[in-house]
């Protein structure tokens, strides 16, 4: 295992982060949640976790959905991530610079199991 994917083990109280974006969302020219991945990756967070949604809207009220064919979609995007509240409250500065449009929310959760594959 090299050092960029060995982790931390934990258990106990830590912090769920989930950022919901839109699909077409950018950051200097790339997908938005590419770049916050890679951001997390950087920062040797313990694992993130990328969901599309099939449906949805936000403080725009502009409905989205798969079931329209069209060329542009912009589908919503959570990025979730569960790591310790200190971690997480380091990295909020600089997705505040790197989401324009979006909600991040915390809340505290327990980690009953933690193992990466062997």
């Amino acid at each position: 295992m090299t050092d960029a994917t060995k982790h931390e083990r934990f258990e106990g109280e830590r912090t769920l982060m989930r950022i919901h974006i839109g699909e077409s969302d950018r950051w200097h020219g790339k997908p938005l949640y590419e770049a916050i991945v890679q951001l997390l990756r950087q920062e040797k967070f313990s694992g993130a976790t990328v969901l599309r949604g099939v449906a949805g809207y936000g403080g725009s009220s502009i409905y989205h959905t798969d079931k329209v064919l069209r060329l542009s979609q912009d589908l919503p995007i959570v990025v979730e991530v569960v790591e310790s509240s200190e971690r997480i409250e380091r990295v909020l500065p600089r997705l505040d610079e790197m989401i324009g449009g979006g909600l991040v929310t915390l809340e505290k959760v327990r980690v009953i199991l933690y193992r990466s594959h062997k």
